[in-house]
């Protein structure tokens, strides 16, 4: 009797069966019509746009067009309008390289993440340099195809390496022509932006890389020192290991001629704007052994700039100096060392020919003899032949200096050096022609803590407190510590043989100096008696 419910429940449960089933049908009827509703309306559109197409006029479809287009903007975001700017790698038909394309390139390889793009190119590239050498470096480059990212004052822009061609041109094919008539893929890279944007892009983005990629290829090249030989500059490899870090000088003298540095490339239009030569000149005086060559190869070191070790004695006359000096490419160091030594205490009045001068030299008649040195020449004679024959003269290095030949090149640093300023000509000396006056003078305090950490990296020693007390009563050069600190790769033993060596310094000062007092006291007893 309990199983009873239970058979009569199950005929209920069944039930409803044919009512889901009369569902199911009406929801297929409802698809079928809403295909056909649909396959309708398709083809009476088709049909109205071919009619419209053949019976409306040209200027009625426009006007539905600008139509619709004002419609989606009041509806929807209209999407912003880009362009793009090609840089293609070759110009004039594939015979000269597109220096903005190297120059973008480079710049892109500090901008590629490795770790975000799946394929990546190396390329060895080679610059030519301002000299006429060679320099190689090795850069990161797109795949075409791919693209990446640059962010410039707020605006995004997108490069894309792309490669187009690299078929057979139908133009050039013909009968016999062979390979005439395949074209090698030609590479461009695409900059992307939004058109609001292009000033920005034009006048500020593409110098910017331009700049940018200068920089790169300075910093990478390789230095070269010339010197001159008659009218002439040949060059060789520079590798001298100076920098601003490792010379010894005081950190804020250091510090002064690497902001002046840094202040005179950035002033390009500061210079054209108030007339004068991008130029800066420095003069390094002091004793010798202190630093002044070290100092100029870490100039060079720094700026990236090729060195010109101009040699007044190969040099004859004003417009041999000219032509040296003319030839010298921008971005570039002029290095005169030893200045006081060139020219006489007056050299522009000393080197002044009079017409009396030279008018007795004119009335001997030196093919007469046989002799090459002219001996039997009259003193008067020979005198102003020498004065015709030596025709360079400080006027003529001070014109190309601050003169009417200054502008003949940019971004110039010129250097002069010498071991005794006091015997410069006045010239030399004048405001606007050595714009900073440097004085390397001898070893200080810290000037050997920079050596002491060069050649034993440290920075504290139980020597130090005597050496400090030593160099602040003798003067000795950096040179002169530096020999001291090479006898032994000891740090213990070195500093212990400098130790000796500034307290035997100290000594002989004070035997000098007693013997000076004495001298006093003697001549004041002499006077006396």
């Amino acid at each position: 009797m309990d199983h009873l419910p239970l058979a009569a429940a199950a005929p209920a449960a069944s039930a409803p069966a044919p009512a889901a089933g009369a569902q199911h049908g009406r929801v297929l009827d409802a698809y079928k019509k809403a295909l056909a509703t649909a396959a309708s309306v398709a083809a009476y559109a088709v049909l109205a746009r071919s009619m419209a197409r053949e019976l409306l006029p040209d200027e009625l479809r426009a006007a539905a067009r600008w139509g619709a287009a004002f419609v989606r903007a009041r509806l929807g975001a209209a999407e912003k309008e880009r362009h793009t700017v090609v840089i293609r790698r070759q110009l004039d038909g594939g015979y000269s390289e597109n220096q903005l394309f190297e120059a973008a390139r480079a710049y892109l390889a500090t901008k590629i993440d490795p770790r975000a793009l799946r394929r990546l190119s190396l390329a060895r590239s080679r610059c030519k340099e301002a000299d006429g050498s060679n320099s190689w470096t090795t850069l990161l480059c797109l795949e075409p195809g791919d693209s990446t990212t640059d962010v410039f004052d707020g605006v995004e822009f997108r490069w894309t390496s792309m490669e187009t061609g690299g078929g057979d041109d139908g133009k050039r094919g013909g009968k016999g022509g062979g390979d005439r008539g395949h074209r090698a893929p030609r590479e461009s890279l695409e900059l992307s932006f939004d058109a609001e944007h292009t000033d920005t892009a034009l006048e500020r983005y593409v110098p910017f890389v331009m700049a940018t990629a200068e920089q790169l290829q300075r910093r990478e090249r390789v230095l070269r020192i010339f010197m001159n030989e008659v009218r002439s500059w040949h060059g060789f490899n520079h590798h001298h290991p100076a920098t601003f870090d490792t010379i010894a000088m005081e950190p804020d003298l250091k510090k002064s001629i690497v902001d002046d540095l840094d202040r005179f490339l950035k002033r390009k239009e500061y210079y054209r704007r108030i007339g004068k030569a991008w130029k800066r000149g420095y003069l390094l005086h002091g004793p010798p052994g202190t630093g002044k060559s070290s100092l100029v190869a870490a100039m060079a070191n720094y700026l990236r700039f090729n060195l010109y070790d101009l040699d007044l004695s190969e040099v004859r006359v004003n417009a041999a100096l000219q032509r040296l000096l003319i030839s010298m490419p921008n971005k570039s160091i002029l290095v005169i060392e030893d200045i006081d030594c060139c020219f006489d205490a007056n050299p522009r009045e000393a080197h002044k020919i009079t017409t009396a001068a030279l008018d007795q030299a004119e009335d001997f008649d030196f093919s007469s003899s046989d002799s090459d040195d002219a001996v039997g020449a009259p003193p008067r004679a020979r005198r102003a032949g020498d004065l015709q024959q030596q025709k360079l003269t400080l006027s003529g290095l001070l014109n190309f200096i601050d003169g009417l030949w200054s502008t003949s090149g940019e971004e110039r640093v010129i250097v002069f050096t010498t071991n005794y300023k006091e015997r410069l000509d006045p010239a030399l000396l004048r405001p606007g022609r050595m714009d900073m006056h440097v004085y390397m003078g001898y070893c200080g305090w810290e000037a050997f803590k920079t050596l002491a950490h060069n050649y034993f990296l440290v920075g504290d020693h139980p020597l130090f407190p005597e050496i400090r007390q030593l160099l602040a009563g003798v003067e000795v050069t950096p040179a002169e510590v530096s020999e001291m600190l090479l006898r032994s790769e000891d740090a213990d033993a070195a500093l212990r043989g400098l130790v000796e060596f500034l307290r035997e310094r100290t000594r002989r000062r004070a035997r000098q100096e007693a013997a000076i007092d004495d001298n006093q006291v003697v001549a004041e007893k002499g006077n006396a008696a």
